[in-house]
């Protein structure tokens, strides 16, 4: 990975690190309403899937897959959402997040839907995290 990476600062702010996968930077929200992973791909001057290598395109994809289930035999959900929008923080990043039917922003997205609420306790959350990634 590049040398040079730096993750965003509103990034930084939102999250606590998980861990490293192969391309991408695993990061928890910090908000406890909601099971939610950030990927970002440790490379510079990305703002689109599109700016990856097709090679890099596809272990997103993975990544992407492991950190959904991770997420699910750590927090069961009723609907996993993936999505990156980047319209406030440009660097490239993917969300997947563990929906449950019922939680705080249901049936609507969880991007912009009222106060992060912090978690009293993340290490035990992010040690089954990466358990879950890291086996």
């Amino acid at each position: 990975m590049s040398a040079a990476f730096e993750l965003d600062a509103r990034l930084a702010g939102d999250t606590l690190v998980v861990g490293d996968l192969p391309l991408c930077r695993v990061l928890l929200m910090r908000d406890s309403r909601f099971a939610w992973l950030v990927l970002v791909p440790r490379q510079t001057g990305l703002a689109e899937v599109a700016d990856l290598a097709e090679a890099d395109r596809a272990a997103l994809w993975r990544e992407v897959d492991q950190a959904g289930a991770a997420l699910r035999a750590v927090a069961p959900c009723d609907k996993l959402n993936i999505g990156a929008l980047g319209n406030i923080v440009r660097q490239l990043h993917v969300h997947v997040v563990a929906r449950v039917e019922g939680d705080a922003a249901w049936p609507g997205p969880v991007w912009g839907s009222g106060k992060a609420e912090p978690h009293a306790n993340p290490e035990p959350l992010v040690e089954q995290l990466r358990q879950a990634l890291f086996p």
